[in-house]
């Protein structure tokens, strides 16, 4: 499976030293199987009159495999509230890997909404399956790195 990061410069060795700690999937190595998603967070880059690179990675499955993983199929109450914990710091998980969708902006306002209690889980499911899904990886640990292989870049 080819992943993809965008970024304002070439990623040939990922780290989790350089990442925020209080996203989606917490502090890590984030990446995508979808093109279009690693170039639409390059424009971002290009915004800011920054250079826009996107690397390549092949990931080995099988390595992969080894990990401690944790994947959300869909927009879900168990995905709502392990963002909610990583975004408020509240995580205390182990997984290497975790795979699931992007709160972008849309997500990110219902996410919100329910952090503050002013919706409850009931109507936050009920937004979140409208939601166009996107997907990301966060590589969480340095052992899961180098489950990535290095292919290249573009700079867009």
């Amino acid at each position: 499976m080819i992943l993809y990061h965008g970024s304002n410069l070439a990623i040939p060795k990922p780290d989790i030293l350089h990442s925020r700690p209080y996203v989606d999937f917490g502090r890590g190595f984030y990446a995508t199987p979808l093109k279009e998603q690693a170039e639409q967070w390059c424009k971002r880059y290009k915004r800011q009159g920054k250079e826009a690179v996107l690397s390549i990675y092949s990931m080995d499955e099988r390595k992969m495999a080894e990990r401690k993983l944790l994947s959300f199929g869909t927009y879900s109450l168990d995905w709502l509230n392990f963002v909610v914990q990583c975004r408020s710091g509240q995580d205390k998980s182990d997984y290497d890997i975790v795979i699931g969708g992007i709160a972008n902006d849309k997500v990110f306002n219902t996410v919100e909404l329910y952090f503050d209690h002013l919706i409850d889980e009931e109507e936050a499911i009920k937004r979140l399956r409208y939601e166009k899904p996107n997907i990301q990886y966060c590589f969480r640990t340095e052992e899961a790195l180098p489950v990535l292989h290095y292919e290249g870049s573009e700079i867009l």
